[in-house]
């Protein structure tokens, strides 16, 4: 049995939206991960990324997402035959709704770090601002996390190396700003932040975990995105596989190489470019260098 077939098997038992946490949860109630074809440490996780990328990618997919928070997943096939407000929650599953969210800033990186792992397919590494030098330190310039995405990870040797010779880059820059919430309280400083810390990349992204519903805000938000084609994601704490990308960032084909020059004071990102560069000369990723990805239940205990 594949992942996506559990969860078909999983939804047509159920008939219901459920969050692909509350698939897993019940597959494991009735045994069904001994049918998996798969021996990884986190099948969870496989699970979500999985149901998540066939929702939104594959036209011919058997899933769709609800609009709701958190994501829940039901089957095109079953639309019109039941309640897709349905809101009951399952006494042993865990829920945001019951769940009070106490976070710090810092409790973000892990989060992120897990879902830019499975729907950017990115490595990250988070930049300490106390490791730059003092002497060069401003204010505003380290982005709170730094990513790099490797074509050539699914690219056979011949395709890399005649990609060099053509001179075509392998990888994409990600810069990140992270926020616990955003409102209109601290929506412009927090996104001329993000612009002035994230010049040198190809994807600047602000992060929050919580975003105001005013619409007046999200219309402002909006504006200053399109204008300086930052992306904005929202974080699910409780959820990375939730988390989603609100307003896609501008690609940059140009690095701002004096910002990455600045930023190099900071010894944090001088080992990310060293290690991005080696991963590049050597054609193997060194995963030890970037953030560790943790499993999903050893984040929900140490939240």
């Amino acid at each position: 049995m594949t992942f996506l077939e559990l969860a078909e098997h999983v939804l047509m038992e159920e008939a219901k939206p459920l969050t692909a946490n509350e698939i897993w949860n019940i597959a494991l109630k009735k045994g069904y991960e001994k049918k998996l074809n798969s021996t990884g440490k986190t099948p969870w996780a496989t699970l979500g990324a999985q149901m998540y990328v066939s929702s939104r990618d594959n036209p011919k997919s058997k899933f769709v997402r609800t609009d709701t928070r958190p994501k829940k997943f039901y089957l095109k096939s079953m639309e019109g035959k039941i309640d897709l407000n349905d809101k009951s929650i399952p006494d042993d599953m865990p829920s945001p709704l019951r769940t009070k969210i106490n976070f710090l800033e810092k409790d973000l990186h892990k989060v992120l770090t897990h879902y830019a792992s499975y729907h950017l397919h990115c490595y990250t590494k988070t930049i300490n601002h106390s490791s730059s030098s003092k002497k060069e330190f401003g204010e505003w310039v380290h982005p709170d996390m730094v990513g790099c995405q490797f074509a050539m990870e699914d690219w056979k040797k011949e395709v890399y190396d005649f990609s060099g010779a053509l001179g075509v880059r392998a990888i994409d820059l990600f810069s990140f700003e992270l926020k616990r919430e955003l409102n209109f309280g601290n929506l412009r400083e927090s996104f001329f932040q993000c612009v002035s810390n994230s010049s040198w990349a190809n994807n600047a992204y602000l992060v929050a975990a919580r975003l105001s519903e005013n619409e007046d805000f999200f219309d402002e938000l909006s504006r200053l995105a399109t204008s300086f084609g930052i992306g904005v994601i929202e974080l699910d704490v409780e959820d990375p596989h939730s988390s989603e990308i609100v307003i896609p960032a501008r690609y940059r084909k140009n690095l701002d190489w004096e910002a990455i020059n600045k930023l190099a004071m900071n010894s944090d990102f001088k080992d990310f470019i060293e290690t991005v560069k080696v991963d590049l000369t050597s054609k193997k990723i060194h995963k030890k260098e970037y953030n560790p990805i943790e499993d999903w239940e050893n984040m929900k205990k140490n939240q």
